[in-house]
């Protein structure tokens, strides 16, 4: 595995993200990873955050919805932390869901053209273009960043479905795969990316779940409701998630599935209690 990141998790107080962000630099990790879920944070802010609290750790949003994120607005802010932290964001942008964009009225009828143009258009901006594009879903006419960055952000996709894979590998510089996928799946889902012409440094990125624990009957007290959430949104029974649940005799191999599979970033999202201990026993486990 090329990188090992961690995931700061939405449900976190937002005033603990400093520290964790801190912890988990000296912990040894490569990345960490924050999320944009409505009525949780702002993707900006939170990374502006994490960046400030440290001072190696690469810093990805996983994922912005592109229905809430004009591309020329992104850019300028993505330009903002990019000039300061150059090396050191990873901009993640996705269809948003659904249900969620139709309560703040930002549902669009062509997903795959407002993630595909927003792109397009994003990364124009960054790379110092002069940027116009009328699209089916992004209007953008002449503009242009006055400081775009020296180092040009990787823009990658939260993506999850055969067109959207495809697109991912088409147009952006990696591709996040969802928690519980497993090797089978993870292989499935680069088949496609690569379908879409992906390049060879395309950077394929899965976020997994962790919870050390030698007990199982523990481990499902703590983990159970996310991992039937998080069953039922991948259509699989709770039996076959696949994850870092367990304990740490088990992660190694894990890992090493999942590198066979693709796989080139591994972001941890730790559950229950004592995320920092957590993750410095899996980086033990793994040699880091």
């Amino acid at each position: 595995m090329s990188r090992i990141g961690v995931m700061f998790d939405r449900d976190r107080a937002p005033e603990e993200l400093p520290a964790y962000a801190k912890a988990m630099e000296e912990a040894g990790v490569d990345d960490l990873w924050v999320v944009e879920d409505l009525g949780w944070a702002g993707a900006i802010s939170t990374v502006a955050l994490a960046l400030a609290a440290t001072s190696r750790i690469r810093v990805g949003i996983g994922i912005a919805p592109v229905p809430l994120r004009n591309p020329a607005l992104f850019a300028m802010e993505l330009a903002m932390l990019a000039r300061v932290y150059p090396g050191r964001v990873v901009a993640g942008l996705g269809h948003g869901v659904a249900g969620w964009m139709r309560q703040v009225g930002a549902d669009h009828k062509s997903k795959l053209a407002l993630l595909e143009e927003s792109i397009v258009a994003t990364r124009g901006l960054l790379n110092g273009e002069t940027v116009t594009l009328h699209g089916r879903e992004v209007h953008i006419d002449g503009v242009k960043l006055v400081h775009p960055p020296k180092v040009v952000p990787p823009i990658v996709t939260g993506v999850v479905k055969p067109l959207s894979l495809a697109l991912s590998g088409r147009v952006a510089d990696g591709t996040i795969i969802a928690e519980g996928n497993g090797p089978v799946q993870l292989s499935e889902s680069l088949a496609h990316v690569r379908e879409g012409g992906a390049k060879p440094d395309h950077e394929a990125i899965v976020f997994v779940f962790l919870h050390v624990n030698d007990d199982s009957a523990d481990a499902e007290k703590i983990t159970g409701d996310l991992v039937r959430i998080q069953s039922e949104w991948l259509g699989v029974d709770p039996s076959d998630l696949f994850s870092l649940i367990g304990p740490v005799a088990q992660i190694p191999a894990k890992v090493q599935a999942i590198t066979d599979a693709g796989m080139s970033t591994l972001v941890l999202r730790p559950l229950g209690p004592d995320p920092v201990g957590q993750v410095r026993t899996t980086l033990a486990a793994l040699g880091r």
